[in-house]
């Protein structure tokens, strides 16, 4: 058996002599594979998490582990090495990946949305709230979409979420509980928003990092990802100024 795909390299780990076990993320899934001298001098570079591939695994039986080959597409980690944030998100995305999406099961939004992601992680502005967005594509892909439109009878703006329900919540209804409700940043309710702010960009890794650990991590009993939770750190340093946003070469 066999496939080529476009993919995403998820995570890597030694295997053997001048080997690794590689996850990869293609419109068919999440998939394990051996890539045979993925570690070698020549290799190493290319199989770097976050990177895009031209795929190709291979078995003898559907249920063997496999072994992968590939040829680089768009070169993300190097990219996003120039700056601590879009590092920080690389490696964020893709440890949620991995820990989120069940092997070998299809999530073609989830990939799709990645991809782009991964296509612009060194564009300044682009990749934080690209990640967000990531993020909330992947909610709805495993079955715990949040829920932005407006209920029956509200005419004010949308500002809040529950964060027992997912349902957003507006201005006049959050009333005197507005303190206990998540903010809803305005730039995920328009996609043609200008970049957003690090304030706006902080409400929503707040947003989705709750319904990730409390819906896919915490239903397994797993905490979210240290990489996802040290992106929090990043961003909240930046956005009270312990850390100057524009300062990411500083480590």
């Amino acid at each position: 058996m066999e496939w080529e795909e476009p993919a995403i390299i998820l995570a890597t780990a030694p295997q053997g002599e001048g080997d690794l076990l590689a996850t990869l993320l293609t419109p068919r899934g999440a998939w394990r594979g051996l890539a045979r001298g993925g570690a070698a001098r020549a290799r190493i570079a290319i199989w770097q998490p976050g990177n895009l591939l031209a795929a190709r695994w291979a078995a003898r039986l559907p249920e063997q582990l496999g072994s992968f080959t590939g040829e680089l597409v768009h070169p993300a980690a190097a990219l996003a090495m120039a700056a601590r944030t879009p590092l920080a998100v690389l490696t964020a995305a893709c440890a949620l990946a991995a820990g989120a999406l069940p092997e070998r099961e299809p999530h073609p939004q989830s990939f799709a949305a990645l991809t782009r992601l991964l296509a612009g992680i060194d564009i300044p502005g682009l990749a934080l709230p690209a990640l967000i967005r990531w993020e909330l594509a992947l909610l709805r892909e495993l079955g715990f979409g949040l829920d932005f439109s407006p209920a029956a009878g509200a005419n004010d703006q949308l500002a809040y979420v529950s964060p027992r329900t997912g349902r957003a919540v507006t201005l006049s209804q959050a009333g005197e509980w507005r303190d206990r409700l998540l903010a809803l940043p305005t730039f995920l309710l328009d996609e043609t928003e200008a970049e957003p702010d690090l304030p706006a960009c902080l409400d929503g890794l707040k947003l989705t990092g709750h319904f990730l650990a409390r819906d896919v991590f915490g239903a397994r009993h797993l905490p979210l990802p240290t990489p996802r939770a040290r992106l929090y750190d990043l961003i909240a340093d930046q956005a009270t100024g312990r850390i100057l946003a524009g300062d990411d070469d500083a480590r």
